[in-house]
């Protein structure tokens, strides 16, 4: 059975987002930072009249910071809040079989715990992100 995925890069790495995670994808314009926030959090931005948190997508996974530059982001809602998850770039949507992870495949740092499955996309493996792993839990409790 197909689902619907958005295809972006993240840190380099082309992976596929389930398309129900997706509120929508943005440009991001100016961020704000928030003094002691944990280093995953860029600061506020404001998008069509609410604030949303954004997301350093590469410190959150575990890898070199986002470029600042960035400003590509997909938005996602979790518990009842707004993130924008910085991406590098977004391809395209499409409906891809889901397959799970094969046993035999390591993953490192965040990309272990964001890996929900893979997608094949012209016989190139694409790791299912979960958004919501993205964003350590202790801060969803904040």
């Amino acid at each position: 059975m197909s689902e619907l995925f958005l295809v972006a890069h993240i840190a380099g790495r082309g992976v596929a987002i389930a398309a129900d995670q997706v509120d929508s994808v943005v440009d991001i314009g100016e961020v704000i930072a928030v003094p002691r926030a944990e280093a995953f959090v860029r600061g506020l931005a404001a998008l069509r009249s609410r604030v949303v948190t954004v997301i350093d997508t590469g410190t959150a996974l575990g890898f070199a910071p986002t470029e600042h530059d960035v400003r590509r982001a997909v938005i996602t809602i979790v518990e009842g809040h707004h993130y924008a998850i910085l991406v590098d770039s977004v391809e395209d949507v499409a409906s891809f079989a889901r397959l799970p992870l094969s046993s035999g495949l390591a993953l490192h740092r965040g990309w272990a715990a964001a890996g929900t499955g893979i997608v094949e996309r012209h016989g190139e493996p694409l790791l299912i992100l979960d958004l919501a792993a993205i964003i350590p839990a202790d801060s969803l409790a904040a």
